[in-house]
């Protein structure tokens, strides 16, 4: 799994790549985490190139979800493939998570201009 962090109107964009997964989990929650610490409290990942999630990958989301929300802050999930936001529905997910077509359309959210 790639990492990669940019920010753009003041939210923080993690872009990841490959496969969310028990082997790869921990990055991202490392990520977050050093963002929190930053400063940061409006976040949103950019799951465009993430193919496939699993179990670990999904509690991962959960838990970066509840770390955000406990420091008053954000977190949106944007551009999901569709077999991840499928797994996102059938667990029910995507009514917790704010979930968007793209990173534009999540930090206009983010921003007050939807």
């Amino acid at each position: 799994m790639g990492l990669s962090v940019h920010e753009e109107q003041g939210v923080a964009v993690v872009e990841v790549s490959g496969e969310l997964d028990a082997a790869h989990h921990s990055e991202l929650g490392d990520t977050i985490e050093r963002l929190l610490t930053q400063g940061q409290r409006r976040v949103v990942l950019d799951l465009h190139d993430v193919p496939f999630i699993d179990s670990m990958g999904l509690a991962t989301l959960v838990r970066c979800f509840k770390r955000v929300r406990s420091g008053a802050g954000r977190l949106a999930l944007a551009s999901l493939q569709p077999a991840v936001r499928r797994v996102l529905e059938l667990t029910r997910l995507d009514r917790a998570f704010d979930v968007h077509g793209d990173v534009s359309e999540a930090i206009r959210h983010m921003s007050g201009r939807t």
